[in-house]
């Protein structure tokens, strides 16, 4: 007896490996992330993903893109709730720490920089500057991309070196997160939009 397999539109299909790409990029690094390791995991054909995405740059640009959107669009409700009290900041720090490193972005982003491939940033920059496009109504000073950049890069720092750093150093591992976290709070954009709250 043959199973079939069901056959799955072309968005299903891109969906299904970015799941496949991303669940690589996670247990095994973004090395990981090829068209035949990706089909594999899938049960489809190498063609079948080279069809859809064109090449493993592609197919990483998209991953990324995927990656940031879900992130952005989950920090953005972090953030807007926190505006109102509702969620502390800790939470934003926290969920870009383990964007970059638990969701495996800090890797792959080094990887597609150090492959050449600096084009497959494209949808990283864009969904942090749709974010900030979002975030920033009401907010003129420029305040709030100046915390994102250091949040981003410290997130990423974390990611690649964090845990070597803090264990040379003789600090906790979650030194970095800390730190973020104390940069965040006391910045002035911060201030202000704490000041504003406890006014209102």
């Amino acid at each position: 007896m043959s199973i079939t397999r069901k056959r799955l539109t072309p968005d299903e299909s891109r969906a299904s490996a970015l799941e496949a790409a991303r669940a690589l990029l996670i247990e095994n690094g973004p090395q990981a992330v090829t068209l035949k390791a990706v089909a594999a995991r899938m049960g489809r054909t190498h063609a079948n993903l080279l069809h859809h995405f064109g090449s493993a740059a592609e197919l990483q640009g998209a991953l990324a893109g995927s990656i940031a959107e879900q992130v952005c669009e989950t920090i953005a409700g972090v953030v807007l709730k926190a505006r109102q009290g509702e969620a502390d900041p800790r939470t934003i720090v926290e969920m870009t720490f383990d964007a970059f490193d638990q969701q495996g972005a800090g890797g792959l982003c080094t990887w597609m920089i150090m492959s050449g491939n600096q084009d497959a940033l494209n949808p990283i920059l864009d969904a942090i500057h749709k974010l900030m496009d979002q975030l920033s109504i009401g907010e003129e000073d420029g305040l709030m991309h100046e915390e994102t950049l250091t949040l981003v890069l410290l997130a990423m720092g974390d990611a690649l070196l964090g845990a070597p750093m803090a264990r040379a150093l003789g600090l906790p591992r979650g030194a970095a997160r800390d730190i973020a976290h104390q940069i965040l709070m006391a910045s002035p954009g911060m201030q202000k939009r704490m000041a504003a709250h406890e006014a209102g």
